[in-house]
């Protein structure tokens, strides 16, 4: 299932990501490999904010909804 459908507070794992290359290796920049744990904190407008790796990262709906958990 995607980021976007995942309640706020409840980690999970990242299962796999998908869209372009460049998109790909922009998440994985930002935290987002697979296998790593990944918690939604918040979604406010078009926003999706998660903590990944003892970090607070905001993405877009559309980004969030590449990754799967």
């Amino acid at each position: 299932m995607p980021l976007t459908l995942a309640g706020s507070g409840e980690e999970n794992l990242i299962k796999r990501i998908g869209g372009r290359p460049e998109t790909r290796l922009f998440l994985e920049s930002l935290g987002f490999v697979v296998g790593s744990a990944v918690t939604v904190i918040t979604q406010t407008g078009g926003n999706v904010i998660v903590s990944v790796k003892d970090s607070r990262v905001a993405v877009s709906r559309e980004m969030a909804n590449k990754i799967m958990i």
